[in-house]
Formats: C-alpha cells, structure tokens, sequence
C-alpha cells in the first residue's frame, strides 16, 4: 500500500466515546417521549451527525424535537464526557510515530470536536489538521469529507488509508476510492462481530493500535 496521508475517524477511533453518547442520547430522547434501545442507536445513528439523528428521529415517530433540545443534549453529553471520556488505548504512540501525515474527518460538530480533543489531550496532535462534516455538503457514507481531505493535504485519494468503526465511514472511505480499515477496539465493538453487519467490508481489521505497525511497518518512522 502506498501510503501518504492517514485519516482517522474521532468518535469510536481516537476516543473511546460512543457507549457514552448512546447514553446520553437515549435518556435525552426519553425526556421527549421517544424511547428507542442501543441497538436502533448502532444501526441508524453510529457514525452519522446530529442532523441526520433528529431527521431519523421525526420520520420513525412523527415528533420533531424542540428548539432547546440540541443545546439540552449536548449539555448533558459534555458533562459526561469530561467525567469519563478517555483516548484510545495506544493511539497517542501511534500517531507520533507516524512516518506520513495523518488528520481526522469527523461527522460530529465543531464544538464536540473541540470538547473531545480537550478533554482526551489530543487537541495539540490534531491542530490544523481536523475536518468536520460541518465544511462539505454530504455527510458519510458519501465520500465528500474523505475527498475533502486528501484535496486539503494534496494528496491522491487512492493514497488515503482511511481508520473508521462505524459502517457508513467504511462505505464512505471506499466510495473515494481509499484503502480503508475497521478498529474494532472502541468499547462500543468489543463484543460485536468484526463484519457480519457490515453492508461493505474494509481491506483489513484493526483491533486494537498495539497492532497497527505491525499491520503496516512502512508507516512507521525509522530511528
């Protein structure tokens, strides 16, 4: 694989935060009288922004949520994170021994972006270098904001290796035509099967960052 640039999903892939946001998205909604499980979260809400959630939301049980909700939701997610947010396991390790440039393309906002890379301590790592959903016009599983980003960096698509958990990441990451692994390390995918829900499959599967030279020595700095 010819390598130039690594772009890193954050939620599931660089933060341990989605049994978190599950969370707290399910209690929020429940104050709206919308009860729904883990389950119908992971299937229609994993890896896709907060727009697409609340139009889901209005189109399977005809409520559409206040104008205070978002900003209650979000209220409630970051005072969850700040107490149990934590980075990835060996990620950090990973990304400074990098031999190629690397950024993040995330569907979450701006400000969640912001308060995940505070609160985990990766904030000085991705400076300059973090794209959200809120700059393209598509969200994943288009391919616009993997596209967006090896345009920002010069790089080829074909060039990309794309890290991501969730399956419209996978099928977006594809779709630009990059070389794109699964990290099933995230808590929210420990027990899960690797691929049997997946619509498309990745190139490789990334448990854990531990093993992420050994999966591509190539792309690790020589000393």
């Amino acid at each position: 694989m010819n390598c130039e640039l690594i772009i890193f999903d954050c939620d599931g892939v660089l933060v341990d935060s989605e049994v978190i946001s599950t969370r707290t998205l399910v209690s929020a909604l429940e104050t709206e009288g919308v009860f729904i499980d883990t389950a119908y979260v992971t299937r229609h809400f994993l890896g896709r922004s907060y727009r697409v959630a609340v139009e889901r939301v209005k189109a399977d049980f005809g409520i559409p949520l206040p104008d205070g909700f978002e900003a209650y939701y979000r209220s409630q997610l970051f005072d969850a994170f700040r107490r149990e947010l934590q980075v990835m396991p060996h990620v950090r390790d990973v990304i400074t021994r990098l031999a190629v440039p690397y950024c993040l393309a995330t569907s979450s906002s701006p400000e969640r972006l912001s308060h995940s890379l505070a609160i985990t301590g990766l904030a000085p790592l991705f400076e300059g270098r973090a794209i959200t959903a809120s700059e393209v016009k598509r969200g994943k599983p288009a391919p616009d904001i993997f596209l967006h980003a090896a345009d920002r960096f010069g790089v080829e698509p074909s060039n990309c290796l794309v890290i991501e958990d969730s399956s419209v990441g996978i099928e977006g990451g594809l779709a630009a035509n990059m070389q794109v692994w699964r990290f099933t390390g995230g808590s929210h995918l420990r027990d899960a099967d690797n691929t049997a829900e997946l619509a498309v499959k990745p190139h490789k599967v990334l448990k854990s960052f531990a093993d992420f030279f050994a999966l591509a020595p190539n792309l690790e700095k020589r000393t």
